[in-house]
């Protein structure tokens, strides 16, 4: 099924949206087949080159209503210019709050408010720091006829899942870093304790020290 789709700020293209049965956690995910991959699908072989690929975990808050705590709406955005320019697929995975839920990650942010940092805060809800499996990403890929990916992502957590599940990813593309001054604290922190590679300023944003 294509679809059409357009952003705030111009920019506008056409995906091709892939739906499926069976999936591990029975959630309803999506792919978005955008550039060449937008095409009719052929048969289902696997490319010899790395197919360009972003897994993006749904935000309600960034994605729809451009909240500024993250930066997610923003590398959403960015993915799928690339993705349509390279010709690639977005996974967009229901697992909202790092897998935790929609309300409990409002109820995260109060406690971010309160001084606790992104993972301090769902861990003292009870969860993981970070409770997203994607298991789910390498079965789409799987049925998308695709086993090698350039994986567009700061967070080797999702290069280290998918090859443990049998995915081949070639390499990491880091996704340009949207800092502001709401997410400074926050893009931080997932350097620091997630080891994700944004190039953030030594000194923070408006000279405040990152922690």
């Amino acid at each position: 099924m294509l679809v059409p789709l357009a952003f705030a700020d111009g920019f506008a293209t056409t995906a091709r949206v892939f739906t499926f049965e069976g999936l591990a956690d029975g959630r309803e995910h999506l792919a978005l087949g955008l550039g060449e991959r937008a095409a009719p699908p052929g048969p289902t072989t696997c490319d010899a080159d790395a197919t360009p690929t972003r897994l993006h975990s749904e935000c309600l808050t960034g994605d729809v209503f451009g909240s500024q705590r993250c930066d997610c709406g923003a590398q959403l955005r960015e993915s799928v210019e690339r993705l349509d320019a390279s010709g690639g697929f977005l996974l967009y995975l229901r697992q909202e709050g790092r897998g935790i839920g929609l309300y409990p990650k409002l109820d995260a942010y109060v406690l971010q408010d309160r001084g606790l940092d992104t993972y301090e805060a769902n861990v003292a809800l009870g969860y993981g720091e970070d409770e997203r499996d994607y298991t789910v990403a390498a079965q789409m890929l799987g049925a998308l006829g695709v086993d090698r990916v350039a994986l567009l992502s700061n967070n080797p957590d999702k290069a280290e899942q998918l090859r443990r599940l049998g995915v081949t990813v070639a390499h990491r593309v880091p996704t340009g870093v949207h800092l502001s001054d709401a997410n400074a604290h926050y893009l931080a922190t997932k350097v620091e304790r997630g080891a994700h590679t944004l190039d953030l300023p030594a000194e923070g944003w408006f000279g405040a020290p990152l922690r």
